[in-house]
């Protein structure tokens, strides 16, 4: 789904004079640590939340959720007769012109062109590159460069896609820079990645053509970012800012309060601590504003199908039914955070909680019991456990270690799937070790605990379809990490992304639902608000 990550953007702000924090500083913090910020390996929304300080791409989505220009003098359409359908070989497919903005350069001063987005679609194809939405990059079967302007490209698609000019995640890659490492690191498997310069010197100024340039990188702790003097637009307001990562959630408010940090960013609060502290914000007059939005974020549950016991698709709706999330939210989230019953949040045209087009799972322990009869998991009535062929019915949960709210949700899961006889083991890691290797190659057990962003209507073929399931073969590209197959889902999925009416699109979306809460790969669990805690003076 494009990463099914929002493209976020920077948000250039400016801080009343004589305040603390001002404009020379601020200091944000966040809860989840990043990994790279190389834009087409990166997989954590830390990543992409500095780098959408640091670096743009051809359009983006505005705070309305309406595609903008941002590399790009304007969107291409066929209104204006700057896209158009062709005909190669039978296949109907949609070219369509590109041109960048002229004064567009990389922190270097070298000029962004249409070679760096060539370049980026060689690297995000390679066999050996690890890139979670190839589909951006593949999606583009060519681009040709205007002899005359080398930043104007005429891109054609490999089919007639309705969203061709939805490129929120084709970043280019600066070629002057990461060309000789790609060159002489590229034939060998993650060779790419280890040797980038992304990786290596990630404080090189030519690697970023956003607002802010990357001064600074402690692994762990803090990224520093300060104004780049060749950016092409508005002048950034704030001379330096801190991202410093606090992976305990419990402990961000005491950061705020000491001056460690000005600014609690969505990747901080969890929703209970937003709710306490809110209150503390009015009983002591503190300088603070919380914000609460609706967010396009669903928390999840990834089933591993690679597992023996996952595989049933019985012992899977056992699980969904076991859980009591009306509960959940009521106890944790005093009802500010809804239900979620699949991967599509209510803000998106393609939602629907109709019962007539989807599968849901109201909460029985009746009915999860019965489903783990059928699948053979007899309860031990000594022990109050589940066996089959002597063995307990035992299974892993995992999720980023220190979310507090992650955290709690597993201890009330773990007694709530115990009630119908199914044994909880517990296993965390710190962000980056979990969405790095852990996710990616299905080594998390039989669960694995997170959150998927999206922008709308966006077509999930990184995230549902078959060939986007990472294995060794590709590289462990692709971010279908549960592994799941569904040949009727592909099929959907190929629809969905040709289809140019936009009401066979939304049934096609609910019928892509439908398949979806069938075969319950996910256990949907709660559609998040986003929470973040900024100074009185900040605007913006």
């Amino acid at each position: 789904m494009k990463k099914w990550m929002l493209a976020l953007s920077a948000v250039f702000v400016a801080v009343a004079a004589g305040a603390a924090p001002n404009n020379k500083e601020l200091k944000i913090g966040v809860s989840q640590e990043f990994d790279t910020f190389n834009p087409l390996i990166s997989s954590m929304v830390a990543s992409t939340y500095i780098y959408r300080m640091v670096g743009r791409s051809l359009v983006n989505l505005d705070a309305d959720s309406r595609w903008v220009p941002q590399l790009a003098t304007a969107i291409p359409s066929f209104e204006k007769g700057t896209a158009k359908f062709i005909e190669d070989k039978g296949v109907k497919k949609v070219q369509a012109t590109w041109e960048i903005i002229a004064a567009a350069k990389w922190g270097d001063g070298k000029p962004v062109v249409c070679e760096d987005f060539l370049f980026a679609k060689k690297v995000a194809e390679s066999p050996n590159v690890s890139v979670g939405d190839k589909e951006t990059y593949a999606q583009v079967e060519k681009i040709d460069i205007d002899p005359a302007n080398p930043k104007k490209c005429t891109f054609t698609y490999n089919k007639a896609r309705w969203d061709f000019n939805q490129l929120a995640l084709f970043f280019p890659l600066p070629k002057h820079i990461e060309g000789p490492i790609f060159e002489k690191f590229g034939s060998a498997k993650e060779g790419y990645e280890k040797n980038s310069a992304f990786t290596r010197t990630p404080t090189n100024k030519g690697l970023y053509n956003g607002p802010y340039l990357i001064s600074e990188v402690k692994l762990g702790d803090h990224v520093t970012l300060v104004p780049n003097p060749n950016f092409y637009g508005a002048k950034a307001k704030i001379e330096r800012i801190i991202v410093k990562v606090i992976q305990n959630t419990s402990t961000l408010e005491a950061n705020l309060r000491s001056g460690t940090v000005d600014m609690i960013g969505t990747l901080g609060l969890t929703l209970d601590q937003g709710l306490a502290f809110e209150k503390k914000i009015k009983a002591e007059s503190l300088p603070y504003d919380i914000q609460f939005t609706p967010s396009i974020t669903y928390e999840h549950i990834d089933l591993n199908l690679d597992d023996a016991i996952m595989k049933d698709v019985k012992v899977r709706k056992a699980l969904l039914y076991a859980i009591n999330r009306d509960e959940l939210v009521k106890n944790l989230f005093e009802g500010k955070q809804p239900v979620a019953i699949h991967f599509t949040a209510p803000k998106d045209p393609w939602y629907t909680d109709d019962p007539a087009k989807i599968s849901t799972y109201r909460f029985s322990r009746r009915e999860a019991g019965k489903m783990l009869d059928e699948a053979g998991w007899k309860l031990n009535k000594s022990d109050g456990y589940r066996y089959k062929d002597n063995k307990k019915l035992t299974m892993q949960f995992m999720t980023t270690a220190g979310n507090k709210i992650r955290e709690m949700v597993q201890v009330y899961l773990q007694e709530q799937w115990k009630q119908v006889g199914i044994e909880i083991t517990i296993k965390n890691e710190p962000a980056r070790v979990f969405f790095g290797d852990t996710t990616r190659e299905r080594k998390y057990g039989q669960m694995a605990m997170y959150a998927w962003m999206a922008s709308p209507e966006n077509v999930p073929r990184s995230t549902l379809h078959s060939s986007a399931v990472p294995t060794k073969d590709n590289g462990w590209s692709g971010q279908n990490y549960p592994g799941w197959k569904n040949k009727e889902a592909d099929a959907v999925i190929e629809q969905l992304e040709t289809e140019f009416d936009s009401g066979k699109r939304k049934d096609l979306a609910a019928k892509l639902t439908k398949l979806y809460t069938d075969d319950v790969p996910v256990l949907p669990m709660y559609y998040r608000t986003d929470i973040s805690v900024i100074p009185k003076n900040l605007t913006g």
